[in-house]
């Protein structure tokens, strides 16, 4: 039996380019845009560090929720989501507070809602980004 390793490291590069604008690079990977957003004299348009926050919760959760729900044996015929997270100036400093993340999961007909229930707050439980922050993370699950 092959024994996974417990310790992973994850390396990404960003360079400045002009303005307030730059690049994320991380190897075998396209490259992004990204800048500060427009609410701090940024740009429109481009990934910002609160949006890849933000994202990276939605994304976990998506893809602790595809693992889950192959291992319940779940079939479900769409998953999307969208998240949202609130930004706070607290104590003086500016912080994303809440993220709220709302996926919509659509199952063929005649399948357990109840499962389908189950498996994605079992995943939002278990996501690992969310685990990683102090921002709270709450669910908002539709399932059809």
């Amino acid at each position: 039996m092959e024994v996974r390793s417990k310790v992973y490291t994850y390396r990404t590069a960003v360079k400045w380019m002009e303005q307030k604008k730059g690049t994320m690079t991380c190897d075998g990977k396209p490259e992004i845009q990204v800048a500060t957003p427009p609410e701090f004299k940024g740009h429109e348009g481009i990934w910002s560090p609160e949006d890849l926050f933000v994202a990276s919760v939605n994304v976990c959760v998506m893809s602790t929720f595809l693992s889950f729900a192959e291992r319940a044996g779940l079939a479900f015929s769409s998953y999307r989501s969208e998240a949202e997270g609130r930004l706070e100036l607290v104590e003086g400093k500016f912080q994303i507070t809440t993220i709220t993340v709302r996926p919509h999961i659509t199952l063929p007909a005649g399948s357990d809602r109840a499962q389908a229930k189950d498996v994605i707050e079992k995943a939002e439980a278990n996501c690992l980004i969310s685990h990683s922050i102090k921002t709270q993370v709450s669910l908002e699950a539709t399932i059809d």
